[in-house]
């Protein structure tokens, strides 16, 4: 427990932060999730919605800096790699 009044404020805020990173983080998470379970079936515009959403999220998260900017670029680039090889196919 903290004893300085600076560092229960520096508590209080590091507290609110992580709620709020928390929906951006879990909301990219799930729309990945999503993404890769629609790659995985042969429905190509359900893959490029899914696909779409997640790219989305993901932009979403890094520009609130709840994950780094080419961490979400890696996660799209492999995404998009996945639909534009069921594309390919279909």
């Amino acid at each position: 427990m903290a004893n300085l009044k600076s560092q229960i404020k520096r508590n209080r805020q590091n507290e609110k932060r992580r709620l709020r990173n928390r929906v951006y983080r879990g909301s990219a998470r799930i729309a990945i999730k999503n993404a890769q379970t629609s790659l995985g079936s042969e429905n190509v515009e359900e893959a490029r919605t899914a696909t779409m959403m997640a790219v989305s999220r993901l932009d979403k998260a890094a520009q609130k800096g709840v994950i780094h900017k080419k961490n979400a670029a890696r996660r799209k680039g492999r995404l998009m790699k996945r639909l534009a090889q069921l594309e390919k196919e279909a």
